[in-house]
């Protein structure tokens, strides 16, 4: 009998061990269609119906854990959290660390965006001396040197959904977006008033990056993320939100 309490104990023990939760990080400055907080909590979203999904394909829970966008990388070296997913590799160039990336997931442009289609192209070199709604602690490469040189000026908002909110009241006449947030921002507003993509700034793939850790399963996850890229699964997410892949 003790025998075969002692075993049932040591399965239980097995059994709790392997389904300890992944640790998402999600940064506070995401917004929808990427990821909806309530309370501090992710509800919904790509992102959020990503992970998931991951976690679930993979077989533990899925807990995460929302930082302002400073801490999150600080978060991984320290070993708080196991998953970061919508990074580049030219994101962190410095990364220290023993990580490994995923496939490429999203490939998402950032746009300059005004309130109207202008009449000739846009460059944003030629651009008078203005401000441009950006987000705090993103960076922009195409403008950085623009920025540096004071011949245009950010204006900090804490998410995207901010700077899009600023940028229809008038506060400024540029902002930075990328494609799905632009997307989703348009959908609560007619036609005549939406705001546009004038210029593409720049193009970049993004995945996730794991943990390489023993505790953390970084094979399947890596294979259950290739698996849901390659399935279509990922791009169905998108379709949800926002219309098109």
């Amino acid at each position: 009998m003790r025998l075969a309490l002692g075993a049932l104990l040591l399965m239980s023990l097995s059994v709790a061990a392997a389904e300890a939760p992944l640790r998402f990080v999600v940064p506070d400055s995401w917004a929808m269609p990427m990821v909806q907080l309530e309370r501090g909590r992710p509800t919904q979203g790509i992102l959020h119906d990503v992970m998931v999904s991951l976690a679930t394909q993979v077989g533990v829970p899925a807990e995460f854990h929302v930082l302002p966008r400073a801490r999150v990388q600080a978060a991984m070296e320290h070993g708080e959290v196991d998953v970061r997913c919508y990074a580049s590799q030219s994101w962190l160039p410095n990364q220290s660390g023993d990580y490994l990336w995923s496939i490429p997931l999203w490939t998402q442009p950032d746009l300059l965006i005004s309130r109207r289609q202008p009449e000739i192209a846009i460059n944003p070199e030629n651009l008078p001396r203005q401000a441009i709604g950006t987000v705090a602690g993103y960076s922009y490469p195409t403008l950085q040197p623009l920025f540096d040189a004071s011949r245009l000026l950010r204006e900090d908002a804490r998410n995207q959904d901010q700077v899009l909110d600023k940028l229809l009241a008038g506060r400024y006449r540029y902002a930075v977006s990328n494609q799905w947030t632009l997307d989703w921002f348009n959908q609560r507003l007619l036609p005549e008033g939406q705001l546009q993509g004038v210029a593409v700034l720049q193009e970049q793939s993004v995945g996730c990056y794991v943990r390489n850790d023993p505790k953390v399963p970084v094979q399947r996850i890596l294979r259950t993320l290739l698996r849901m890229k390659m399935s279509g699964e990922i791009d169905d997410i998108i379709r949800l939100y926002v219309g098109k892949p």
